[in-house]
């Protein structure tokens, strides 16, 4: 059997040309900055959970993968622009994004939560947000909940969620909405995030927040998206994904969820 020949490159990287969207070669945009689904080492390599199922996929589909660094906020129109063939980034399956994109079944299924100051009166309530700065990541999910219904704060927009963490331990924002996951790792269990906490209820109304993460492509690529869906019932079947699952969480529900 081949290698599975897997790199990164930057998103700037010239594209195959008519074989890249061929099953065998794919480009594949992925974040970096979303702790614990991906982030870069110390040694500058990506790492995280959606770059470990990617590697997964891409072992099933017995494809050659390359990995395209991209800002969340730019991963659509570069994928439309053809600069990568595959969003494999937490990317929600709602319904405004399937206007314009498809996409795969789901990989994971997690809640979104409100992160603030432990006893902060931050608590979903439309009262508790007025005169409050709530940090989120530009163009996701939580931006476009908290600009439709966190009414009387003010919605303040980053491009990474790195950005949106240091800002909140430094008290430059009153508290931010996010993936539990990517809160719990990524802020709460840090030195920075002592003293915080989540507050207020679980956020998971389908019309903002979809149907769970997964894997986008461009509209009119069935067999890809099949080939996908084949790859993504494979490791749920054949214990790689319990395996990639046990490795990043180790709390006691179900990252794929129901």
């Amino acid at each position: 059997m081949k290698k599975l020949l897997f790199v990164l490159v930057l998103a700037t990287w010239v594209p195959l040309g008519a074989s890249a969207a061929e099953p065998s070669k794919l480009r594949i945009g992925v974040e970096g900055a979303y702790p614990p689904f991906s982030s870069i080492a110390p040694d500058g390599k990506i790492v995280g959970f959606d770059i470990d199922i990617a590697t997964a996929l891409c072992e099933q589909m017995k494809a050659q993968c390359a990995l395209v660094q991209q800002d969340f906020d730019g991963m659509i129109p570069a994928l439309q622009a053809h600069k990568f063939d595959l969003i494999i980034a937490s990317m929600s399956a709602t319904p405004e994004r399937l206007k314009v994109v498809d996409f795969s079944d789901k990989y994971y299924n997690t809640p979104n939560r409100l992160i603030a100051k432990a006893g902060s009166t931050i608590d979903g309530t439309p009262a508790s947000f007025k005169g409050r700065k709530i940090g989120v990541q530009r163009s996701t999910i939580n931006d476009r909940f908290a600009t439709a219904r966190f009414a009387g704060a003010t919605v303040v927009r980053y491009t990474k969620q790195d950005e949106v963490f240091l800002d909140l331990a430094a008290g430059r924002i009153d508290a931010t909405l996010v993936d539990a996951v990517a809160g719990d790792v990524g802020f709460l269990k840090t030195p920075a995030g002592r003293g915080y906490a989540f507050t207020g209820p679980i956020y998971d109304d389908p019309v903002y927040f979809g149907t769970g993460v997964g894997v986008a492509l461009r509209k009119g690529e069935p067999a890809l998206r099949d080939r996908v869906n084949a790859a993504i019932r494979a490791i749920r079947t054949n214990g790689s994904y319990k395996k990639l699952q046990d490795k990043y969480f180790d709390f006691d529900f179900d990252v794929y969820g129901k």
